[in-house]
């Protein structure tokens, strides 16, 4: 193998490649490397941990093709670390060299042939544009699971709905759903379980430019993303996602409407005082006012006085702060609704508007 190709280039394709490598599986050493692959001017260059695999293509200048697989972060950093300009890279089957300028490195490689094969992307595909693609994404994301414990909830359901494609993630704490009317992905009814891990790499790819667009393909065990010159292939995640519906109640008696930037504010402000995960923020619903209440022992005390209109019973609801900010973060729109039954009972925050709701961040009080 060798090629040339200028340093930024191939650090960025180093890094994306490299946030899917794992250090952990010791059976496997491989894992801990990223895939070379030269044909012609062009390099591909993959890394996995066997769940996650991440793809990505770049011009080079190529003088010998070949394949090589060196260690992910130790090639990544350094490309990164010599100076701007052409890298030139060649190698054979126990060794790669990195040079630039006056700069010399002598890699060893792993074993090409050990290296797991991508798995080869389902035919059937559609395509979603970036833009509407990437904000379901933000929006939903945040609210899954990170406990490897129980893998069911550590992804994001897509669901195939009468009016388009649902993406629902939970932690069992907080419940994010979001529709996209027109975006038939899955047939009415069917359903598959993408890790959110994936999806938030998928986030990092997505490009921002107008008209832009992800094609999705899938198969029966993977979903594979397709976003330019990059790929990302993830294995689904078996088994059936939790019954979210019977948490999406209608006919709440107690509704608040209130500035979205104004409640933001107040609430990092009080959050202030907040040294722990158990800390809650109280929240006195009251007709023209909402107060915020943080006190924390051996610290002290925080209030703010929020203007809203408020419909409904004197109530005091506490929340987890930071999972009350990650929901307003994510709801458009200058005001929101936050609609409770009582104050042991699930909260729901939408866009203060008429209709039906794109998106809904469902929360749990915290007993206080």
């Amino acid at each position: 193998m060798r090629f040339r190709c200028e340093r930024d280039v191939l650090v960025e394709a180093l890094s994306t490649a490299q946030r899917a490598v794992t250090n952990r599986n010791a059976a496997l050493p491989v894992l801990a490397g990223v895939r070379l692959e030269l044909a012609g001017d062009v390099l591909r260059v993959t890394g996995t941990d066997l769940d996650l695999f991440s793809q990505v293509q770049v011009e080079v200048v190529g003088e010998a093709d070949g394949d090589a697989v060196v260690p992910a972060r130790l090639a990544a950093d350094i490309v990164r670390a010599l100076e701007a300009g052409v890298v030139r890279v060649d190698g054979g089957e126990d060794e790669l060299n990195i040079s630039s300028g006056r700069a010399s490195f002598s890699v060893r490689t792993y074993v090409a042939a050990d290296f797991p094969k991508v798995p080869a992307p389902a035919q059937r595909s559609v395509t979603v544009p970036a833009a509407v693609l990437g904000d379901a994404l933000r929006q939903v994301v945040r609210a899954a699971s990170s406990d490897e414990g129980v893998p069911i909830i550590t992804g994001v359901l897509l669901a195939g709905e009468e009016r388009g494609l649902r993406l629902v993630a939970t932690d069992k704490y907080r419940l994010a759903v979001r529709d996209l009317p027109g975006v038939h992905v899955l047939s009415e009814g069917q359903q598959v379980l993408v890790p959110a891990r994936a999806l938030a790499e998928l986030q990092r790819l997505l490009p921002t430019a107008e008209g832009a667009e992800v094609t999705l393909r899938l198969g029966d065990h993977d979903a594979t993303f397709e976003v330019g010159h990059a790929r990302l292939t993830t294995r689904l995640i078996p088994g059936s996602f939790p019954d979210y519906r019977q948490l999406l109640i209608s006919g709440y008696k107690n509704q608040l409407i209130v500035g979205k930037d104004p409640l933001l504010d107040a609430l990092k402000r009080v959050k202030l005082l907040v040294r722990d995960t158990i800390t809650s923020v109280r929240i006195h619903l009251q007709p023209e006012t909402i107060t915020l209440t943080v006190a924390t022992a051996d610290v002290g005390t925080a209030t703010e006085d929020v203007d809203a209109k408020y419909e409904g019973e004197d109530l005091v609801v506490a929340f987890n702060p930071a999972y009350l900010i990650d929901g307003l973060e994510a709801i458009p729109g200058d005001e929101v609704l936050l609609q409770a039954q009582d104050k042991m009972k699930q909260v729901t925050l939408t866009r203060n508007e008429s209709g039906t709701p794109d998106y809904l961040y469902l929360l749990m009080p915290v007993r206080v």
